[in-house]
């Protein structure tokens, strides 16, 4: 178990950026809501594929807890029936935990495919607990860590239902994000000690930047999410085919988050100019300034440009792996403060 748990923690960090990209396309592509209900969508365990499937009918069999639309409204079936000719209200309760009653297949498997990829995540981290509880007399912090990281996965999953049922709220997407962050930071952890990592010189203002640039880009995340949500409402309001409508008289959130990151860019310019003079070898300097890059221009498309295709994925997924590699870094910077 010993040589091959240092796999398992990096399938582990691969599926929770995977559910960081399948998380991404939903909100790309306006999926949120696809589903109306959590864990079962429309009280199915496979999605309708079409509104036909959802929608009243007389001589129809539907199964309890299956969700219909019905005078744009959604109802519940509360046991297994079979309609008759007219619709009897006595087996059917209004849906009260929010009253948005679209249905979109496409959106409505975007929704479903986000949720397998953590159902997916959730079987690795069992891989993980175990492999961490094998491993607990060897370093006292791995089964922590592991523990800690499912214990947040868990949290996650029930967080996802209550962004379902408020209908997307700002704040609770904002804690979702966050969340999600942390756990990848659990993880690089356990990565950190179970990994043979190259020994580097150590710099102290190097290490403390690191510090800042991690807690920067944490704090640029969170507010990414709050504008992402002021695009989605302008999204609903003019519609998804008039785009760059999206940041018409932005919020002071939106301003604040542009100009950020400029702050963003100079302590990570920083990284690269210390790490660069002082001869420190650290390699991830690299990939952290192109991700910054990347994070930047798509930023600045999906401004000037009516939001491309893809870019609000792109940008998530840089500024994510952007909090990692910091982090990681972070991690390898500390290694000799000792020596």
């Amino acid at each position: 178990m010993k040589a091959k748990f240092p796999k398992i923690v990096q399938i582990a960090i691969i599926s929770i950026y995977l559910i960081f990209l399948a998380g991404s396309v939903v909100r790309m592509t306006g999926s949120g809501m696809g589903c109306p209900d959590w864990p079962k969508c429309f009280g199915y365990y496979i999605p309708p594929t079409s509104e036909d499937q959802i929608t009243w009918k007389p001589n129809t069999e539907f199964k309890k807890g299956f969700i219909i639309i019905k005078d744009e409204a959604l109802f519940v079936a509360q046991q297994d029936l079979k309609t008759a000719s007219t619709f009897n209200a006595d087996y059917w309760t209004p849906y009260t935990k929010h009253n948005y009653n679209v249905f979109n297949k496409y959106h409505t498997w975007t929704e479903y495919i986000n949720r397998l990829v953590s159902v997916l995540a959730g079987f690795v981290f069992l891989f993980l607990i175990y492999g961490a509880f094998k491993l607990r007399k060897t370093d006292k912090r791995i089964p922590i860590l592991a523990f800690l990281a499912f214990f947040l996965l868990l949290f996650e999953a029930w967080l996802g239902k209550t962004v379902v049922d408020s209908n997307l709220s700002p704040t609770k997407i904002t804690i979702h994000m966050v969340v999600g962050l942390i756990i990848i930071a659990l993880l690089l952890g356990l990565k950190y000690i179970v990994s043979k990592t190259k020994t580097y010189p150590y710099n102290s203002l190097f290490n403390k930047l690191l510090i800042v640039s991690v807690l920067f880009s944490l704090i640029q995340i969170a507010m990414g999410t709050q504008v992402r949500q002021f695009i989605d409402e302008q999204v609903k309001l003019f519609g998804f085919e008039n785009k760059n409508y999206s940041l018409m008289n932005p919020s002071l959130k939106f301003y604040f988050h542009r100009s950020f990151t400029i702050a963003i860019v100079l302590v990570n310019l920083g990284l690269f100019y210390i790490n660069q003079t002082k001869n420190l070898g650290y390699k991830l300097v690299n990939w952290i300034v192109f991700l910054l890059f990347l994070e930047t221009i798509t930023g600045i498309l999906m401004y000037y440009a009516e939001i491309p295709f893809g870019t609000q994925s792109i940008h998530l997924m840089a500024g994510a792996l952007l909090f990692g590699f910091q982090f990681y870094l972070w991690l390898q910077s500390r290694k000799t403060v000792n020596r």
